[in-house]
């Protein structure tokens, strides 16, 4: 079985993020895998794992991580490869900076489709974006089996059969589906490993394919979305300070309501 895991490179969380140009400046800060990215890395060693492992010659089941990014996503890529991915094949070329989500999926089905893949893993959003669309436009242009949110995954490879769990407002809901499919995670699924000294190491010798445009045979369209303008956030204002002479409650009542709090 060949199970494929979406990853991208995001800037870090705590880092102070703005926008030049309509984009993300992603140049003036520190980039890191997208931390939902790793639960979709784990999920699929632990599926490989399960079922015969991914390491070796011959090996069962291959993990190989596919991301879109400039040049420098070889180093969420490599974290990924050192957590214990088999490959890894990365989309870059200056025609796709500032990409939307269409074009990023068709991008990455184009890929996909041409490596013969059973089973697709996404973490549920990128931390930069927020959008949690991609797996779902993957299901629509590979025509696969579309998988969201889960909290459990459960693979039979002998039968093609998969099932998930997620969590609902209306309760647990469990879907059965069959292979190929594309499913994307949740960060309660499992807890992420820390790549092992021998995992890093390892991961130096590890394949990553670097493709362009050209070399995927696709087209790039002109982005459907675009940022036309944006606003730098204010800065914290100073809080309201209230001294108690008996009437403390009543001046917090106050000051909730003009809130719309209560």
């Amino acid at each position: 079985m060949k199970i494929a895991v979406c990853v991208k490179q995001v800037p870090d969380s705590w880092a102070e993020k703005k926008m030049v140009n309509g984009r993300l400046d992603r140049e003036s800060v520190d980039a890191v895998l997208n931390d939902l990215d790793e639960y979709a890395v784990e999920e699929a060693l632990k599926i490989a794992e399960a079922h015969g492992g991914n390491e070796g010659e011959g090996a069962a089941h291959s993990v190989t991580v596919i991301s879109m990014g400039p040049e420098r996503a070889t180093e969420a890529v490599r974290k990924a490869l050192s957590m214990g991915a088999n490959d890894a094949i990365l989309i870059s070329d200056p025609a796709l900076a500032g990409s939307d989500a269409l074009t990023t999926s068709k991008v990455l089905a184009q890929v996909i489709s041409a490596g013969g893949y059973d089973l697709v893993i996404c973490g549920t959003e990128s931390t930069d974006a927020r959008m949690s669309v991609v797996p779902a436009m993957l299901s629509a242009r590979l025509g696969w089996a579309q998988m969201t949110f889960a909290s459990e995954v459960s693979v039979n490879p002998a039968s093609s059969a998969i099932s998930i769990t997620r969590v609902t407002e209306a309760g647990v809901d469990k879907i059965e589906a069959t292979l190929p499919a594309i499913v994307s995670v949740v960060e309660k699924i499992n807890e992420p490993r820390y790549p092992s000294f021998k995992g890093i190491m390892a991961a130096k010798k590890k394949t990553i394919d670097t493709k362009d445009v050209a070399a995927i045979g696709v087209s790039i369209d002109s982005a459907w979305s675009v940022v036309n303008d944006a606003t730098p956030r204010p800065p914290r204002a100073a809080g309201q300070k209230v001294t108690d002479e008996g009437n403390g409650g009543s001046a917090l009542v106050t000051f909730l309501a003009e809130k719309k709090l209560i």
